[in-house]
């Protein structure tokens, strides 16, 4: 095995009392992210979402390919476009493809298929996957475990962008594909998600729900 191995970086090792004060800081911390859906037209500094994304590759992939790709698009004519062509997805939704059960599992959270947020924050982040890579020869490459990875790379970027004081909501209208010809992503890229990120409106509300416990998310095997 021809590896290049290199010492782990910057180790560290706690205590037990340092780690559990530093999980449950952070655990308090993380729990008071909720999604919104009012946003601010408040500005935000593009160098915020940059050291965002930069924090989202650093997340494990599968065979260190990286299939990922983060398009951002800020408060242009595109967003009005983007915001029509999601609605268009998600009228249909609501109108032909949701089944009466999965209705009512939204009922709680109050979604339609107005999506002005689109149009209202700041920033959207349309985040691809990479099913398989272009070498500068032009073959391919496989890319291995490409939607886990990028799912994990997405969950850091929730996190951080949380961390830097913003407020996001995760978007999937479906089909996505409209999503290559805005941000002009070649063919081996396929939408994953819209992220939308800024300022939590003053006076946005979220809809009235828990998390579940401890012992309803985790069980121990003896």
């Amino acid at each position: 095995m021809d590896a290049r191995l290199i010492p782990l970086p910057n180790a560290k090792h706690f205590s037990n009392k340092e780690m559990e004060s530093r999980s449950e800081e952070f655990y308090m911390h993380i729990r008071q992210r909720r999604t919104v859906r009012d946003f601010s037209s408040e500005g935000v500094s593009r160098s915020i979402i940059d050291n965002c994304i930069l924090a989202a590759g650093t997340a494990p992939s599968g065979a260190n390919m990286q299939p990922w790709h983060f398009a951002v698009s800020g408060q242009g004519e595109a967003r009005k476009i983007i915001r029509e062509e999601a609605e268009k997805e998600e009228r249909d939704f609501y109108q032909t493809k949701a089944s009466p059960e999965w209705l009512k599992a939204l009922e709680p959270l109050g979604t339609d298929a107005n999506k002005s947020f689109l149009e209202t924050a700041p920033f959207l982040i349309a985040i691809f996957v990479k099913s398989y890579g272009i070498l500068p020869n032009g073959s391919r490459v496989k890319h291995y475990y490409a939607t886990e990875s990028v799912g994990i790379a997405t969950g850091i970027l929730i996190t951080a962008l949380h961390n830097a004081g913003l407020s996001t909501l995760t978007h999937t209208p479906s089909p996505m594909g409209f999503l290559n010809k805005i941000f002009k992503r070649p063919k081996n890229e396929r939408p994953f998600l819209l992220l939308v990120a800024g300022y939590a409106e003053k006076g946005a509300q979220v809809p009235d729900i828990q998390k579940m416990s401890l012992g309803e998310i985790s069980s121990n095997i003896i």
